[in-house]
């Protein structure tokens, strides 16, 4: 065992950097018997690290490989299966339990033994040793040997070394001379004991022989330590005086401490003054400015711009702990405020004197602009104001409320001043769409050089009505649009209308756009979205409510103020559009097309620019009202469809809301070319052109004079034309169902017309075809009595070529009074007539054929003879 256990460690424990300590031979408990080794190692470096690793001889040769190894740590459980008795089975509890069988009972509890001790020295855990003897789990140490510790074998162990190369070579060389040694290792260790013997006695005689050596040694150890003496004594001497050498160098190190850390402290406070000096120090110049700086020159106000920046950055310095209880800093700081106080007074006092100025010459130039269709350009006012721009951030930043206040009265100011120039231009806007002369203007109040408007709301509309009942009598309706004389006369007034709605609308987009731009850039809320910490809020009556800060400080974002300050500058801006609209609606309804496609894309521009403006949502909500005029225009024009009547005595011809339909869609593309809306007028067209089928079917139906196919035909041929030139995409469909509406009506009356000039020969085919279709061989109608050739050639008889002829000119003049002279259709009908009947014409002559063979029997006239009697009366008249 002990040839295995050194084969072992040098084989495989050694290049792993570990030790073996325990071995025992194993196999694995009701299995094949298949040996290996459990050895119990320690790494031989720190920290150590305890394994039991499973050993197995090799298949391929004599060498033994590692198979397996677990940790100490691991180990939970031993069980030794019987304290009292010798039993070579034993189970060991890692992660599962391993049941093993010893070779020998010894070796089980040896390697037990060896397990208990490397978990006391090394891992200090309870393992449950279960089954085990007592006497394998003490320690039974002498007192008095040394090296014999709780370790046991590992002890011994720790002074084990491995045998160096040259070792190994001479106990080699030793056991070839003495070839027994393995065989009998008895006699070669009595050899070995022998030679041992023999090694010591020569050692001992040779140091009795060097005796006399030993002597002089000694002699000259004494010297030496007397040497060693005054040695010492020297050291003493010189240590005494290194001594006070050190206290005085402690002495000044100490001093020299001091002074470091005196300089330190200097440094530092020279630090901290310096800090102070150079952040919260004013200026002379920037004290003067704040105090006594020209807010009304460029320069001053420039000065003060740099001023206010400095106090801020004076005011907003990161002090460090301790610097506010400093008297100076208390008092720089109160300073600081009152400059800024006074400041923010002063400035809060000139910008409300400035707003005032520019009001009075704002209104003194509204003279000019009341005669034109035109609103007074402020730029001016915003380019002087937004020199302050930075001085309101500022303010915004240091004196909310007074920032706030400026706003409020900035607000109320242009509330005012817009509300008066909006309210003029309108009024201006609403006589150019009256279309009154210099007698209204005087009568409402336009007064020359004053240029005030004072006529109200209520008589301008009025005065639109009046001055616009001719022409709704005429082109109000699809009923009159046909009208030339009046088509002309508000082909002009819309075009008019048109230029003063879009003026109207050119005119206010800058105005809005402008102000709010000013608005942004002015009071600083052009900036992303932050919370705001007050503002006036609009009550439902429209006046304005100061809301506590706290509750708004977390609702209202700086859009949100822009829009409610825009809100309420151009409050009146839809309530005046809105009048506009209702005062174009009165005078012309198709005035709301204009309005539709107008207002759309001033909607469309203002959204592309910035969706959330105060503009683009004030047009969008006025658009929803023009948009509404619009569709009531559209259900007015299909009530009046429904509620036509036509005149009992006179033929129908085409009717007024067809013709109607026809110069509201040319009207209607003129308008909506190109436009944003288009989809509006595609569905008012879907309404409009199935009215217009429901109606002419109507009429139709309730027409006495005129027959329905005739009322069809036309109505139907005149909407296919019209839907044809004007190639409107989504009434495709319905060009198509005209056009077979058209058709079908016309050939309808073709048919019922021509059943008259042979109304006997088609009795006598009818009943023919009658008795054929009853089942009677075509060849055997000759033979009924009824239909014999004689009776046959008794009907043709009746009609001759003349009397043909005759009877096709009574047709000519009947189909001629049927039909109107607008739609043209005359010669159209004449000629599907002459198709027709020589269609009937072919169709007797088959029957002739076919029913009467061999009799020679044919018409009086024949297919030119036809020919010639259509062409002749067709030029006869």
């Amino acid at each position: 065992m002990t040839a295995i256990k050194h084969a072992l460690q040098r084989d495989i424990f050694t290049p792993n950097d570990e030790r073996l300590l325990s071995i025992v031979n194993v196999c694995k408990a009701g299995k094949k018997k298949k040996n290996c080794f459990l050895c119990a190692t320690v790494t031989t470096e720190r920290p150590v690290q305890v394994k039991v690793v499973k050993v197995k001889k090799s298949d391929k040769g004599d060498f033994y490989k590692r198979q397996m190894a677990w940790e100490l740590r691991d180990l939970t459980e031993v069980d030794a299966k019987d304290a009292n008795k010798e039993h070579p089975e034993f189970d060991l509890h890692f992660e599962k339990v391993y049941r093993w069988v010893a070779s020998s009972t010894a070796e089980k509890n040896s390697f037990i033994s060896c397990i208990w001790k490397l978990n006391q020295r090394y891992l200090r855990k309870k393992v449950e040793f279960v089954n085990v003897s007592p006497q394998l789990l003490e320690e039974s140490v002498p007192s008095g040997e040394s090296q014999s510790v709780a370790g046991g074998d590992e002890d011994a162990l720790d002074d084990y070394q491995e045998l160096n190369t040259r070792e190994e070579q001479d106990i080699e060389s030793m056991m070839e001379v003495c070839e027994y040694a393995i065989s009998n290792a008895e006699s070669f260790a009595e050899k070995l004991s022998r030679e041992l013997h023999v090694l010591d006695g020569a050692n001992i005689q040779s140091i009795m022989a060097s005796e006399k050596q030993v002597n002089i040694l000694m002699q000259l150890l004494d010297k030496a330590l007397a040497e060693v003496d005054n040695i010492e004594g020297k050291l003493l001497s010189y240590e005494e005086m290194l001594q006070s050498v050190k206290e005085q160098m402690d002495q000044i190190s100490q001093s020299n401490r001091l002074i470091q850390i005196s300089n330190t402290n200097n440094g530092k406070l020279l630090d901290e003054i310096q800090f102070l000096v150079n952040y919260m120090d004013l200026s002379k110049g920037h004290i003067k400015a704040l105090q006594e700086g020209d807010l009304s020159s460029p320069k001053g106000v420039e000065a003060c711009i740099n001023a206010s920046e400095a106090l801020s950055q004076c005011m907003n310095v990161a002090l460090k702990p301790g610097h506010d209880k400093l008297m100076a800093v208390k008092q720089q700081q109160h300073l600081f405020c009152e400059l800024r106080d006074a400041f923010a007074r002063r400035l809060t006092n000139h910008l409300n004197n400035v707003f005032v100025h520019q009001g009075h010459d704002q209104s003194s130039t509204l003279a000019q602009h009341t005669a034109e269709l035109t609103l007074p350009k402020h730029s001016p006012l915003h380019r002087d104001l937004l020199r302050y721009a930075k001085l309101m951030e500022w303010l915004k930043n240091t004196q909310r409320e007074k920032y706030e206040g400026l706003s409020r009265t900035y607000v109320d100011y242009m509330t005012r001043l817009y509300e008066r120039e909006i309210k003029d231009f309108f009024e201006v806007a609403k006589i150019k769409m009256a279309g009154t002369s210099k007698d209204v203007k005087g009568k409402f109040g336009l007064h020359g050089s004053s240029g005030k408007l004072t006529g109200s709301t209520s008589s301008l509309n009025k005065l639109a009505v009046s001055s616009s009942n001719s022409r709704r009598s005429q082109s109000s309706s699809l009923l009159d649009m046909g009208n030339m004389s009046a088509s002309d006369l508000d082909v002009a007034d819309r075009t008019r209308f048109d230029k003063i709605f879009e003026q109207v609308l050119s005119e206010l987009e800058p105005l809005c756009l402008a102000e709010q731009d000013f608005i942004s850039k002015f009071f600083k809320l052009q900036q992303h979205p932050s919370l705001a910490q007050g503002e006036n809020v609009d009550d439902a009556d429209g006046t304005a409510n100061s809301r506590p800060v706290s509750e708004h400080r977390h609702s209202i974002s700086e859009k949100d103020m822009v829009r409610m300050m825009m809100n309420k500058i151009f409050q009146s801006i839809e309530t005046e559009l809105n009048s506009l609209i209702a005062l174009g609606d009165k005078i012309d309804s198709f005035n709301s097309l204009y309005m539709l496609v107008k207002m759309s894309h001033h909607v469309w521009t203002a959204e592309n620019a910035d969706p959330a403006s105060y503009l683009s949502t004030t047009l969008g909500n006025v658009l929803v009202t023009v948009k509404r005029n619009f569709d009531k225009c559209i259900s007015g024009q299909i009530r009046q469809m429904e509620e036509v009547k036509i005149s009992k005595k006179s033929k129908v011809g085409i009717l007024p809301f067809v013709t109607g339909f026809e110069e509201f869609a040319k009207l209607a593309e003129a308008i909506f070319r190109n436009a944003e809306r288009r989809g509006d007028l595609d569905k008012a067209y879907i309404k409009l052109i199935k009215a217009v089928f429901n109606n002419v079917e109507k009429v139709a139906n309730e027409s006495q004079k005129t027959p329905r196919d005739v009322v069809m035909m036309e109505n139907f041929h005149h909407i296919f034309s019209t839907l044809s030139s004007l190639k409107i995409s989504c009434l495709e469909a319905e060009r198509k169902e005209a056009k077979q509406k058209y058709t079908e009506h016309l050939q309808s009356y073709v048919i019922n017309s021509l059943g008259q000039p042979l109304e006997k020969l088609n009795h006598f085919f009818e009943g023919v075809e009658a008795r054929v279709a009853q089942g009677v061989r075509e060849e055997e109608v000759s033979y009924q009595l009824a239909f014999n050739k004689q009776e046959l050639r008794k009907v043709i008889k009746e009609y001759p070529g003349k009397e043909v002829k005759k009877g096709l000119d009574n047709l000519y003049k009947k189909v001629d009074k049927h039909l109107c002279e607008e739609e043209n259709l005359l010669q159209v009908v004449w000629h599907s007539m002459q198709d027709e009947f020589i269609r009937q014409y072919k169709h007797f002559e088959g029957l002739i054929n076919r029913c009467y063979p061999g009799s020679g029997i044919t018409m009086e006239f024949t297919i030119q003879d036809m020919l010639e009697y259509f062409s002749s009366i067709a030029q006869s008249h």
